[in-house]
């Protein structure tokens, strides 16, 4: 492959990037100026030789990906998004890491269009990046014809750094891509050798080749100045099928300066007035600010003339796809629009109806009928799907060469898991799943928290969640992790009590578009519910109900109880009846749903005056302090589980329904003093 445009031409554009860079991250006082100095070149050719995209329509779904893992140097990307004419505009550059600015310090999904994932976290945006190409796949299986190739065909492609390959979320995400076959990805690897301490030597001397060489991939190299090269590595790239391909571009940081190139220094900071002024110098390059000269401006517009008339040829093929295929097109439209049925509550409790199980079983039966109902719904299990119940039968598995199913096998890798989730989510289309045990949700929680912060739709399945898993003991007991959970904001963790609410937590979940959801499901077996009356989908919705109602207005007793909980919770009350106590029962499947409810509904549930409030929950007790004004007593585990039988541990630890029954009394005489 040849230039397509004049090298000056190109080196000028490579200088302007360069230095618009530079120029922001010096405004702003702050911010990673050495990344977008050294990959410039690396970026220009890029986006004018391969990237296809229209910033007119940033959201067509035939773009190119791109993810820039290494999102420090996120001004790299606000500088080709800019330059490529997406709504980004010079006010924005110079608002830089600034309040409410739309380009904050580390790129932030769709702060501007062209964002397409949130990164920053090191890693992260490599296990993005391999959800994308795996949920590009699935699409092309599902609706590409013989005569038609419209979908999935186009690359992700990214900028990965030595952080990234040294974070353990890359290595889990590399091996599922290789194994995979995702001749779609193609990531150039920025190895400047260099990290905020110093020399990648201090902590990094591994074959990076052999190791992605072993992993299935295709590696390349190339020097990240050398345009020839840089050129034929990646239409290389391209051509493989089989294999992702990770580019090896040798580069240095803070390219052009004078006195910081290669200096750890230049990394996280601004290089400074005087250094920018001399390697502006040295390029021959005015001292201006954020200058762009009008023949490079010109370059960009040729660029983007000429990716668009490709989104108008792909758009007229995919307006004749349409019409031949009215059925698959219709199909299309609802996969897009995510539907689901009108119904879908009815059917999801029918399918579980009355029945007495462990919530993980009851939960694998509501997937199962999802399956049957939502084509978008797709998801497995870190290795663990005969114990969390997520194999969905009568459906395929997704394998090398095989996109069409929808059950993913992601091996022993929850963290990859949780990446490549927020990857398939961004992609669009489909819900994605994933399961493990509770215990486990530790090893994927910055990826959680990443898709509560971009707002998308996964969903978690956490089974076995509490010391009652039994004996393989505190290692597999959690203790901390629900409140752990809770704390991640919008994420709304479920922990339902019996059939009922699991199938209304899958509802919720499933119709929730706007951040993920966790739910938190047992191991042992729990019983069907006797609610006091009817509960609506409303009401559950609101994260707290009252199960057994009190006869006065304002009860001496409140007893909450969640999961496995909510049955001892009315057992409890049933024994402080009979010593005269006035008792109301509530389940609270959701605290993150119940403290968003307005006041009125809040206290409505739990009464702010003239009782006392018992919360019983088999996990640590913080989440529960300032629930209410109430006097409280929580009974909790504040320490690490034992192993032994689950019902000798509801012994030990003090979970019978008796044991609580006297602490409550004691509780109520002052004998207790609760938190």
């Amino acid at each position: 492959m040849k230039l397509k445009y004049d090298r000056k031409l190109l080196k000028r554009a490579a200088n302007a990037v360069r230095f618009f860079s530079a120029d922001a991250v010096q405004k702003a006082g702050s911010g990673h100026p050495g990344m977008p100095m050294g990959m410039a070149d690396m970026a220009v050719l890029l986006w004018t030789h391969f990237m296809t995209f229209n910033p007119e329509v940033p959201d067509w779904i035939a773009r190119d990906r791109f993810v820039l893992s290494a999102g420090h140097g996120s001004m790299l990307l606000y500088s080709m998004l800019h330059l490529c004419g997406y709504d980004i505009s010079l006010d924005d550059i110079k608002a830089f890491r600034q309040w409410e600015s739309k380009t904050p310090g580390h790129p932030e999904y769709w702060c501007v269009p062209g964002v397409e994932t949130t990164t920053g976290p090191l890693g992260q945006g490599f296990g993005n990046g391999v959800g994308i190409a795996i949920a590009a796949k699935m699409l092309a299986a599902r609706f590409n014809t013989e005569d038609y190739k419209l979908f999935g065909e186009h690359f992700v492609f990214g900028i990965v750094s030595d952080g990234d390959l040294m974070e353990g979320v890359a290595s889990e995400a590399a091996s599922i891509a290789g194994h995979l076959k995702l001749g779609n990805i193609i990531y150039i690897y920025d190895d400047n050798k260099i990290t905020i301490e110093g020399s990648t030597g201090l902590t990094f001397s591994e074959d990076v080749r052999g190791r992605f060489e072993a992993y299935g991939w295709q590696v390349l190299e190339a020097e990240a100045y050398d345009y020839e090269g840089i050129l034929k590595a990646l239409s290389e790239a391209t051509k493989e099928k089989e294999k992702p391909s990770l580019l090896i571009a040798r580069s240095h940081l803070a390219y052009g300066c004078p006195n910081k190139v290669d200096d750890p220094s230049a990394h996280g900071a601004p290089i400074g007035e005087e250094e920018l002024k001399a390697a502006k110098k040295n390029a021959g390059w005015p001292e201006e600010r954020f200058y762009i000269p009008p023949e490079v401006k010109e370059l960009f517009a040729r660029r983007v003339a000429e990716v668009k008339e490709e989104y108008k040829k792909w758009e007229g093929k995919f307006a004749e796809w349409k019409i031949k295929y009215p059925e698959l097109a219709e199909e299309w439209n609802r996969f897009q629009r995510k539907e689901i049925p009108q119904n879908l509550d009815d059917e999801l409790l029918n399918v579980v109806q009355g029945e007495s199980n462990a919530t993980r079983k009851l939960s694998g039966k509501v997937i199962q009928k999802l399956a049957d109902l939502v084509p978008n719904f797709v998801g497995g299990s870190a290795d663990l799907a005969p114990s969390n119940n997520t194999y969905m039968k009568g459906y395929d598995s997704i394998s090398p060469g095989c996109f069409k199913g929808r059950n993913f096998h992601f091996g022993i890798r929850e963290h990859g898991m949780g990446a490549i989730l927020n990857g398939m989510a961004l992609y669009g289309g489909f819900i994605p799943f994933g399961a493990t045990f509770l215990v486990f949700s530790d090893y994927m929680r910055p990826s959680i928290r990443l898709a509560a912060l971009m707002g998308i739709q996964v969903i978690y399945v956490f089974t076995h969640d509490s010391i009652f898993i039994g004996e393989d003991g505190p290692t597999h007991q959690p203790v901390e992790q629900l409140t752990s959970l809770r704390l991640i904001p919008n994420l709304v963790v479920f922990r339902p009590a019996d059939w009922f609410e699991v199938a209304m937590s899958w509802a919720y979940a499933i119709r929730r578009k706007d951040g993920p959801t966790a739910i938190v499901l047992t191991r042992q077996s729990v019983p069907n519910i006797e609610r006091e009356r009817e509960i609506d989908q409303e009401e559950f919705f609101r994260g707290a109900y009252v199960v057994c109602d009190s006869k006065k207005d304002v009860p001496d007793l409140v007893i909450v109880g969640t999961g496995s909980e909510l049955p001892t919770a009315i057992e409890v009350r049933k024994l402080l009846i009979t010593k005269g106590y006035d008792v109301r029962v509530v389940s609270i499947p959701s605290i993150d749903l119940f403290r968003e409810q307005a006041e009125a509904y809040r206290r409505r549930i739990i009464p702010e005056s003239r009782s006392k409030l018992i919360v019983i929950e088999a996990g640590v007790t913080h989440c529960w302090k300032g629930l209410s004004d109430l006097p409280t007593l929580v009974i909790g585990v504040d320490t690490f589980g034992k192993s032994a039988p689950y019902k000798v541990l509801a012994e030990k630890f003090g979970f019978e329904s008796s044991r609580i029954a006297e602490r409550v009394e004691a509780f109520v005489k002052g004998k207790d003093r609760g938190v």
